[in-house]
């Protein structure tokens, strides 16, 4: 007798399902995209952006490129595709490299520009660069390290995100409503809101908020707290005055 054959149904494909995760950097991505569309890309279409160094094209591509990858990575867990996800792990690191050094690189340079103008050198901008830096950095390798720990590590990157944030979510604000370039309260309410989703979200999910949660929200509050306690004080002046002595560029 012939064995009968058995006939295999193929699995069905996994839906895109979008995650709490997916609709964070999407919000993020609005703030980007739309402050730095509204302040930057609409007047170079229509010729009003003033010329600008090289450095400055080179971050925004850096960093728009950026945005795309972290949607992407998001989207990629959302559609079951873990594989890929984890196969663009390592050109993310390589990636969030580029944007520590060339984020800090260019407000150096540019606090260093205002500073030769005659401004003080501790602005709201190098305050904002310098907790940038530390906090993604920060955030960012504790979300590495902890890669295989999902629920830990995708909450690492957005609250690595939000000490990046600023310069759009600035940009944002004064566009869209008319504020001064650097709105230091509908800043912070903007980041803490969304530290606040991010913790909301867990304690619904797990019960619980992890000490990686409350290390990420708690920077993102204690800057917003220091900023006007820092920015311009005779202490920060000083220190600035020392770092951006150290900076040139052509």
């Amino acid at each position: 007798m012939t064995a009968p054959a058995i006939v295999t149904v193929p699995a069905a494909a996994r839906r895109f399902r979008p995650s709490f995760f997916f609709w964070m950097t999407l919000a993020m991505c609005v703030f980007v995209f739309g402050g730095f569309g509204m302040h930057s890309f609409l007047p170079a279409l229509r010729g009003d952006f003033p010329p600008a160094p090289p450095i400055v094209h080179l971050h925004a591509v850096i960093f728009v490129s950026w945005m795309i990858l972290l949607v992407t990575q998001s989207a990629l867990v959302g559609a079951g595709n873990v594989r890929l996800h984890r196969s663009l792990g390592m050109w993310g690191i390589a990636h969030a490299t580029a944007i520590m050094i060339f984020g800090l690189s260019l407000q150096l340079i540019a606090t260093r520009s205002a500073m030769l103008k005659g401004l003080a050198p501790g602005t709201d901008g190098l305050y904002l660069g310098l907790c940038a830096f530390a906090g993604f950095t920060t955030m960012f390798t504790l979300a590495i390290r902890n890669r295989r720990r999902p629920e830990i590590h995708k909450r690492l990157i957005l609250f690595a995100m939000l000490p990046v944030l600023p310069p759009g979510v600035n940009r944002f604000w004064s566009e869209a409503l008319g504020l001064a370039p650097i709105p230091v309260v509908p800043l912070y309410l903007t980041l803490w809101s969304m530290a606040l989703a991010i913790l909301i979200h867990e304690w619904r999910r797990t019960g619980r908020i992890s000490r990686y949660s409350m290390l990420g929200a708690g920077w993102i509050l204690v800057e917003g707290v220091m900023h006007n306690v820092v920015v311009h004080s005779a202490p920060f002046d000083r220190f600035a005055a020392v770092i951006l002595g150290l900076v040139h560029y052509r």
